[in-house]
């Protein structure tokens, strides 16, 4: 499909200001060759690939407080169904608590009942089929205007207000509400990640070291392959030292946990006040991001065009272009499996966990400071090591893989002996230690490695796609596994299933995904689609039938 040639408009003589230029107004929809003032603050020049001039935004430096406040961004959740199930050995009445209990728990459902591990894994299954048709939706939409910006505020919001109303929970005869509130708070708190996320390819490339490197990069000062190593580093860098301050936040949180669980621990709604706490300490932490956040708005919304709908379509527009970014849709749909095994193996640990503790909320809030200690070191020491050394973002999360696959596979042990495989107290003390040590690097170079492979100026359209493959991927895992529960009544019995799905989707990354190749594609289809992000209209070489951008670059 072709369209009408833009005019070519001068710019103002030296660097763009205050003044105002006209710019072609199919930019904003007008579709009718009119012509729209804009302010030039947010205008360069740039020659187009075609030989024409094209008008792109130039972000704000990323100051200080901005990167700050984005450091302090932060959050934590918990549910209360066990206290309200009851032995299905000695019938309903009965406590899953008592000394003397088989070690079932079930709740009723339906017509009949339903172990607890199961109908938290049906909840947690529901919540993330929820948001993927939340990410798919408005994920792609907020790349437009300032959409993307209110939307992460709103849903922020609303997550914050499901955690401070579950101090109503204060009987176990609420577990239906506490569901309830969990769920809402759970898709909450994921799109939190997932919109959070999407804003972090944009903030990595308006450093003031990224734009330095950019510039002697343009100026002919710097050789390509130098400059992409450089940029990529820029991007750990920010990725990194975020993951080890949520960590840090996570240290203050437990410890701000035990000032209340150690003197309140015969209070019996200790653990409410607990949430309110730590919830206020993440309003405290995470409102200065939406003060100092600095504007960098997108494009705006072509006429025409709704924000419910644009998503869909830009998705689908995107999906047609799979053999342009080869690299790019592999490592979504290896991380989809990667994340849905990561994710689900999680869930069935804690479950083991709980189930080994009683729920105890003091105990299970020892083991994740342990967690949050490791981790904040190892993100720290990741970073530090690749920067030293300069490894490849790749090559990082290769190392990562290999503890995700091992997590698994040791509970599999525990199908064959009791000796080990998640069934001793000091497993889970070392399951939380190398978690730490490995999981959480795992988080911060799979979201470069996504970074990488995004097509600039499409980060929420990608990132959105990335939330579905990390949190909205375990529709499959947590149904499977609880399916495994209920016809077995054996919680390791899962562990197998995961292995191979985690096993088979490393494979797939480390073999599939080559970031060198895939990073040039992004960014060639990039400059190539500006026209259609800008306006919803295809240029004449911007067909699907184009092939080869970035591999010849």
């Amino acid at each position: 499909m072709s369209r009408a040639p833009v005019p070519e408009i001068p710019v103002p003589s030296g660097h763009p200001s205050d003044d105002l230029v006209l710019v072609a107004s199919l930019a904003a929809g007008d579709g009718k060759g009119g012509l729209e003032a804009v302010d030039t603050k947010q205008l360069v020049a740039e020659n187009d690939a075609r030989g024409g001039t094209v008008y792109v935004r130039e972000e704000p430096v990323v100051t200080r407080k901005e990167l700050w406040s984005y450091y302090l961004y932060y959050n934590g959740d918990n549910s209360l169904a066990t206290s309200a199930g009851y032995d299905p050995v000695k019938g309903p009445g009965s406590s899953c608590l008592a000394a003397d209990a088989s070690g079932q728990c079930v709740l009723p459902w339906g017509s009949g009942t339903k172990a607890v591990s199961s109908i938290v894994l049906v909840s947690t299954g529901v919540s993330f089929a929820v948001m993927a048709a939340m990410f798919t939706t408005i994920g792609s939409a907020a790349d437009y205007g300032t959409f993307g910006r209110w939307l992460l505020l709103v849903v922020t919001v609303i997550c914050w207000a499901a955690q401070f109303a579950s101090m109503s929970l204060t009987s176990p005869d609420r577990w239906g509400a506490a569901m309830g509130l969990y769920m809402v708070g759970f898709i909450a708190y994921g799109a939190t990640l997932v919109f959070y996320a999407a804003v972090f390819p944009r903030l990595a490339r308006n450093t003031a070291h990224a734009r330095s490197l950019k510039e002697k990069y343009e100026n002919g000062e710097t050789p390509r392959e130098e400059y992409e190593q450089e940029e990529s580093l820029e991007k750990n860098r920010i990725s990194n030292i975020s993951t080890m301050h949520s960590n840090i936040g996570y240290i203050v949180t437990l410890a701000l946990n035990l000032s209340l669980l150690l003197p309140l621990s015969n209070n019996p709604k200790v653990n409410n006040y607990v949430l309110v706490l730590t919830n206020g300490y993440w309003v405290l932490t995470g409102i200065w991001w939406f003060i100092f956040q600095q504007p960098r708005p997108g494009p705006p919304l072509p006429k025409g065009e709704h924000y419910i709908t644009v998503g869909w379509k830009q998705i689908w527009y995107a999906l047609k272009q799979y053999k342009k970014l080869p690299y790019t849709f592999i490592y979504l749909f290896a991380f989809f499996l990667l994340a849905d095994g990561l994710n689900t193996t999680g869930t069935l640990v804690s479950i083991c966990q709980n189930d080994k503790f009683q729920f105890s909320f003091l105990y299970n809030t020892y083991l994740g400071l342990s967690q949050a200690v490791t981790s904040t070191i190892s993100t720290l020491g990741f970073w530090y090591i690749q920067k030293y050394w300069k490894i490849s973002t790749k090559k990082m999360f290769v190392v990562t893989n290999v503890v995700t696959i091992m997590i698994p596979l040791w509970g599999m042990i525990g199908l064959w002996t009791t000796k080990l495989g998640f069934h001793n107290v000091w497993e889970f003390w070392a399951y939380n230690v190398v978690f730490g040590l490995f999981q959480a690097p795992y988080y911060a170079f799979s979201q470069t490695m996504m970074a990488e492979l995004t097509p600039p100026g499409f980060d929420n359209m990608f990132f959105g796609l990335f939330g579905l493959s990390n949190r909205a991927s375990s529709m499959i895992g947590p149904n499977v596994i609880q399916a495994i529960i209920d016809n077995s009544g054996n919680n390791w019995k899962g562990f197998p299933f995961l292995f191979a799905l985690c096993l088979s989707a490393s494979i797939v990354i480390w073999f599939g995904v080559d970031i060198h190749v895939g990073r040039r594609d992004a960014v060639a289809w990039a400059e190539k689609n500006r026209r259609y992000a800008e306006t919803g209209i295809l240029g004449e070489d911007e067909s699907v039938d184009s092939e080869e951008y970035g591999k010849r670059a």
